[in-house]
C-alpha cells in the first residue's frame, strides 16, 4: 500500500498536521517511536517546568485573541481541546502537556502507529520507503518529518566525552551537594539546570563563547527567559556563582573531578586553569539525518543542525520530503517562532494548505472583497487586530490581498517568503501585512526610560517604531513598490480611524492609482 503521506513523529507538529489531514479526509499515517503522543515531553525539559506561557485569564471573549496568550494549545475547532483546560499555571508542568496531546490525538481521530522506531528512509521511485527496527516497511508519495531535534549538539572540545549531558544527567540537586559545577551553554536549558542546582552546589559557573541574550531584549523567546534567569542575580550579587564569557579549550578527567583550560573572551590573558567536580553540557540539539539513505539525505545548514528548506517547508535537494515543527526554525532561525509550539502550529497549518494546493487542487483558502481602497484597508486592519497567527509568527506569516480589476482576493497566514517566491502566482497589485519589530529592537534596553522612542499613535513617525506594529507592503507585478507602517499602540489596538484606518486607505489608493 502506498499512502499519500507518511508523517514521522507524533509530537505537537505531527499531531497538528495529522489532525488537519484527518479533517480533510486525506490518506496519511503517523509513525511514532514512543508509546504515545508527545513522548519528548515525558523527558524534557529535565526539570519539568515549561517556559511556554499558559495565560488562562486574558479578558478576551474571542478565542482567536485568547490564542495570543496560549502557547501550548494546538489549532482545532473543538473548544474543549484547549490546553488552558488542563492547567491554570502560567508555566505549566510538562506532564500536563503530555496528557493534553494524548487527548488531542484521540479526539481528533489521528491515525498513528506507536512503538515504531524508524531506522531507514529510502527513495522508492518518486516516493519514499520507510523501514523500522523490526524490518517492517511503509511506502508513501510524500514524507513529512516532524521528529524535532533529537540529537545533542556537542561542541568540538577535546575531552567533552567525559562530561554529563543535559539529556541524561542526574537532575537530583542533592547529588551536587557542596560541589563545584561547570554548566556549558548559555541557553534556557543551561540556566534551568544552574537554577535548579543553586540550593545544593557550592559553586556554579555557566560558560559559553557568546554573551547571554535576554528574550526581553531580542524578542526571541528561545533566548534566556526571565523564569530561568535567577542565576544571574546570584552572580551579580556575589554569591559564589559566575557567568564566564569564553571558550573551553580542553577538558581533562582527573581523580575526583575535572581540569578545564578556559580562554576568556575580550581579554589577552593566558589560558585559565579551572577545576570542577561535575560538568554538565547544555548546548542544545540537532537534527538526526542518519536515518536517510544517501539517495534521499537532506542537505543540512546552520552548523549541520537543521535540514535546509524552501519557503514551502520542502527539502531543497529531496523533492517530496517536507518538514514540520521545530525543524522549520531553519526558515526563521532566532528571529521568529517556528521553533516553538505557539509558532509552528501555524506553520503546520500553512504546510497543510501548501500540500492541498500542490497535490489536491485545493487553492489557498480565500475570500473576496470589493477592490475599493477603503475595503482593502478595513479588511487588513480587522485581521491584524484579531489574528493569533500573525501575532505569534511575527515577521514570518502575513495576510495577502491580491487586487484585480473588480474585486480583491484575501488570503490568510501565508509565509512571507512563499509569497515573494511567487507561489501565489502573478499579480499586478498585491498587498501583504504582517507584524514586525523595528530595526535595532534587539539591541535597545527595553527598560531604559532615557532612550528616546516614537510616540504612541503617531502615524507621522510610525516607520521609526521599534515596538511590534503592523507593516503593509505593496508589490507591483511581484516587485516591492511601497511600504506603509501602522503606528504602534500600547494595547496593540491598531484600529483608530484617524491614526490607522484612513492613512492605510490613502496608501492603498495611492498604490492602485
Amino acid at each position: 500500500m502506498v499512502r499519500d503521506y507518511l508523517i514521522i513523529g507524533a509530537g505537537p507538529a505531527g499531531l497538528q498536521l495529522a489532525a488537519l489531514l484527518e479533517r480533510d479526509g486525506r490518506d496519511y499515517l503517523v509513525l511514532e517511536q514512543g508509546s504515545g503522543p508527545g513522548t519528548f515531553f515525558t523527558r524534557f525539559p529535565r526539570h519539568r517546568r515549561l517556559i511556554s506561557i499558559n495565560k488562562v485569564n486574558t479578558g478576551y471573549k474571542d478565542p482567536e485573541l485568547a490564542l495570543r496568550m496560549d502557547w501550548n494549545s494546538l489549532l482545532t475547532d473543538d473548544p474543549e481541546l484547549l490546553f488552558t483546560r488542563y492547567s491554570e499555571r502560567y508555566f505549566p508542568h510538562a506532564d500536563d502537556l503530555v496528557r493534553y496531546f494524548g487527548d488531542f490525538a484521540r479526539r481528533s481521530g489521528v491515525r498513528a502507529e506507536y512503538g515504531v522506531r524508524v531506522t531507514r528512509v529510502l527513495r522508492d521511485g518518486d516516493g519514499f520507503l520507510v523501514r523500522d527496527d523490526t524490518d517492517r516497511t511503509w511506502r508513501a508519495r510524500r514524507l513529512v518529518v516532524a521528529t524535532g531535534v533529537g540529537l545533542p549538539h556537542i561542541p568540538d572540545i577535546p575531552g567533552i566525552e567525559h562530561t554529563e549531558q543535559y539529556a541524561d544527567f542526574d537532575t537530583d540537586p542533592a547529588s551536587f551537594t557542596n560541589q563545584r559545577v561547570l554548566v556549558l551553554g548559555k541557553g534556557n536549558s543551561a540556566f534551568e539546570t544552574a537554577d535548579a542546582l543553586m540550593e545544593k552546589a557550592a559553586v556554579i559557573h555557566v560558560a559559553g563563547p557568546h554573551s547571554v541574550k535576554m528574550a526581553w531584549t531580542t524578542h526571541f523567546v528561545g533566548h534566556l527567559r526571565a523564569v530561568n534567569n535567577n542565576f544571574l542575580d546570584s552572580y551579580q550579587l556575589k554569591s559564589q556563582n559566575a557567568v564566564l564569557d569564553g571558550t573551553v579549550e580542553r577538558i581533562e578527567r582527573r581523580a575526583g573531578g575535572y581540569r578545564v583550560l578556559f580562554r576568556y573572551a575580550r581579554t589577552t590573558e593566558r589560558l585559565r586553569e579551572l577545576h570542577y567536580d561535575r560538568i554538565v553540557v547544555c548546548t542544545g540539539f540537532r537534527f538526526d539525518a542518519s536515518l536517510f539513505d544517501a539517495g534521499c539525505r537532506p542537505d543540512l545548514v546552520i552548523d549541520g543542525r537543521f535540514p535546509a528548506q524552501t519557503s514551502a517547508y520542502e527539502s531543497v535537494n529531496v523533492p517530496g520530503l517536507y518538514f514540520a515543527g521545530t525543524l522549520t526554525q531553519q526558515r526563521d532561525f532566532k528571529r521568529s517562532t517556528n521553533g516553538f509550539i505557539h509558532g509552528f502550529r501555524y506553520g503546520a497549518r500553512a504546510l497543510h494548505r501548501i500540500l492541498g494546493a500542490r497535490y489536491h487542487a485545493t487553492p489557498w483558502p480565500s475570500r473576496t472583497l470589493p477592490a475599493a481602497p477603503e475595503a482593502v484597508a478595513d479588511a487588513l486592519v480587522e485581521r491584524v487586530n484579531r489574528s493569533s497567527g500573525l501575532w505569534q509568527q511575527f515577521g514570518y506569516l502575513g495576510d495577502v490581498v491580491t487586487v484585480h480589476d473588480d474585486h480583491a482576493l484575501y488570503q490568510e497566514e501565508v509565509p512571507l517568503d512563499y509569497v515573494t517566491d511567487g507561489h501565489l502566482g502573478p499579480a499586478a497589485h498585491r498587498f501583504v501585512i504582517d507584524l514586525e519589530y523595528g530595526p535595532g529592537h534587539d539591541h535597545a534596553d527595553p527598560f531604559d526610560v532615557t532612550v528616546p522612542r516614537v510616540r504612541e499613535n503617531d502615524p507621522e513617525h510610525a516607520m521609526d517604531s521599534t515596538y511590534l506594529h503592523p507593516v503593509v507592503r505593496h508589490y507591483r507585478d511581484g516587485t516591492l513598490a511601497g511600504t506603509h507602517h501602522l503606528a504602534e499602540n500600547l494595547d496593540n489596538d491598531w484600529d483608530i480611524p484617524s491614526v490607522h484606518r484612513r492613512p492605510l486607505a490613502a496608501f492603498v489608493k495611492a498604490c492602485l492609482d
